[in-house]
Formats: C-alpha cells, sequence, structure tokens
C-alpha cells in the first residue's frame, strides 16, 4: 500500500476534510401551506433569495463573532474544543483570535486547525452557491416555525459533483433570507466515507443572514462516525467595538 493511501486512512486526515467542507444535517416537521400549482412560485422566491443574498455580501465585511468549534471521533474516543474571535475584514479577510482550547491535541492540530487554515487561506475552493445555475427548486409551502414563518424548499443539484447537497433550503419569509440549509452530499470528497450529512442555521439580525450553529457527521468505512459543531455567538461590527473604545475613558485619554 503507498504512503498516499495510507495517509488517506488516518482518522484526523477524516475528520480534518469534513472539518473543511463544513456542512451539517436536519429534520424538520411541519404542515405545510400555501403550496402552488406551478413553477412561478419558485422562479419568484428564488429571484427574491438571490437578490437579498447578493445585497448582504458586502454588509458582512467589517464584522465579527465568537465562535466555539468541536470535532470528534467517537469511536476513538477523541474529542475537542476550541474557543475564538472570527473576524472579517472591510476586505473580505478572516483571521481567527485564539481565546482557548480544550481536549485532544490530535483533534485541535489535525481537524481544527485544518478548518481554520482553509477558511482563511483565499485560495480554498468554496462550495457552489445555491443558485438555479447549480440547483433545481421544488417548493413545499409556507410553514410556521415557532410564530416564525418560513418557505420550505426542497434543493437537488444539476449535477453530481464534490460540494453539491440534496435536502431543504428554508427562506425568511420577511427577508427571504436563508434561515437553513440542509441535507447530504451527492457526491463524497473520498472513497473513504460512505456518507457525508450537514446543516447551518442562521438568524436574522440587522437585516443580515448570520451565523448560528452549524454541524456536519460522516459515516467512515475505517473508523465510524465523525462529527464537527460550529456556534457562533455575539455577533457585532468591529467598527461599532471601535467607537465604543474611543468613547470610553480610557479611549480618550
Amino acid at each position: 500500500m503507498s504512503q498516499e493511501r495510507v495517509d488517506h486512512l488516518k482518522p484526523e486526515r477524516i475528520l480534518a476534510l469534513i472539518a473543511v467542507s463544513i456542512f451539517v444535517p436536519a429534520s424538520f416537521a411541519a404542515e405545510a401551506l400555501d403550496v402552488p400549482e406551478s413553477g412561478e412560485a419558485e422562479t419568484q422566491i428564488i429571484e427574491r433569495y438571490r437578490t437579498a443574498t447578493e445585497a448582504q455580501k458586502d454588509q458582512l465585511r467589517g464584522v465579527q463573532m465568537e465562535v466555539d468549534i468541536q470535532a470528534a471521533i467517537p469511536k476513538l474516543q477523541k474529542k475537542g474544543k476550541l474557543h475564538a474571535l472570527r473576524q472579517i475584514s472591510k476586505l473580505g479577510r478572516i483571521t481567527y483570535q485564539m481565546l482557548g482550547f480544550d481536549g485532544d491535541n490530535t483533534i485541535k492540530k489535525e481537524v481544527i486547525a485544518r478548518y481554520l487554515a482553509a477558511e482563511i487561506d483565499p485560495t480554498q475552493q468554496t462550495p457552489p452557491a445555491i443558485t438555479p445555475e447549480n440547483y433545481k427548486f421544488k417548493y413545499k409551502g409556507l410553514v410556521d416555525r415557532n410564530a416564525h414563518m418560513i418557505y420550505l424548499l426542497q434543493v437537488s443539484p444539476k449535477k453530481k459533483a464534490v460540494g453539491l447537497f440534496k435536502g431543504e433550503l428554508w427562506l425568511d419569509e420577511a427577508t427571504y433570507l436563508p434561515l437553513r440549509e440542509s441535507g447530504r452530499m451527492v457526491k463524497n470528497p473520498s472513497v473513504f466515507i460512505k456518507k457525508f450529512e450537514f446543516t447551518r442555521d442562521y438568524e436574522i439580525k440587522d437585516g443580515l443572514s448570520i451565523p448560528r450553529h452549524t454541524e456536519g457527521f460522516v459515516e467512515t468505512r475505517i473508523w465510524g462516525r465523525a462529527e464537527v459543531s460550529i456556534d457562533f455567538t455575539n455577533f457585532s461590527r468591529q467598527e461599532a467595538e471601535a467607537a465604543l473604545l474611543l468613547a470610553s475613558p480610557a479611549g480618550q485619554q
């Protein structure tokens, strides 16, 4: 067996691959309402979704949030949790300030560190956008989730390629911004992965759809289940933080 093949069998390499892709699974049960008889609803909703997400791209720059990243391979009893400050500059550059870590050092170096490096590296390829160029959409109705009205759509990729998934897209009725993306990858990025599922949850804050929770799991052929989970908290704009600092007694000295 070649060294490259042996290296791909290492559990930390497999979980690192999950962390770099970072997606999540979910289920949702609710009574669907107002299901259309034609494709007109899909077209209108997706166009408004595309307009809304394009409009917020620049507004998501110059922000910061705290993140808690957890990763584990239960069968090997390896796990770890990193707490950090994630910042996006005005130019869109992502940086992390480490605030603490607890757990297995292998998880820290081979899984979490790889995920952070991939997000920071501008040359890394991002997953294909959820657009009509890449996906087919089926409107399932307007659903009530905890007194919050959501457009529920099924999505399926137009081709079988790494990074594309089959699952659900939830959109906020008022803004058409995403509240959840979930499903199963249609093409596994490694022959050692049997199943790869994910879920990303967002919240609407100040007219923006910001990440709240992301988790994913895979079933591997060698090491069983592997998991990654990320929580995002304390979202704020960096200029607002700077203004508060300058306005403080210490900042005026």
